[in-house]
């Protein structure tokens, strides 16, 4: 992924059960959908996701995953 300077003023946020580390994910909420990267490197890049991708991701993990069939 490359940076993106469209999200240099996003507003990014950990999930609060990461415990604190640098092992997950950050989410911002831009232009109609979501933004994620890596908390590891914030500056390698993101990617972004329509509001209805963001909607089908968070649909999938609730409901355990996709399936491995």
């Amino acid at each position: 992924m490359t940076p993106d300077a469209g999200l240099s003023g996003a507003q990014w946020r950990k999930s609060s059960y990461s415990g604190g580390g640098n092992d997950c994910v950050e989410i911002a909420f831009v232009d109609g959908g979501a933004a994620v990267r890596d908390s590891k490197e914030p500056e390698g890049g993101a990617f972004r996701l329509p509001a209805s991708g963001w909607q089908g991701l968070l649909a999938t993990v609730r409901a355990g995953g996709p399936s491995r069939g």
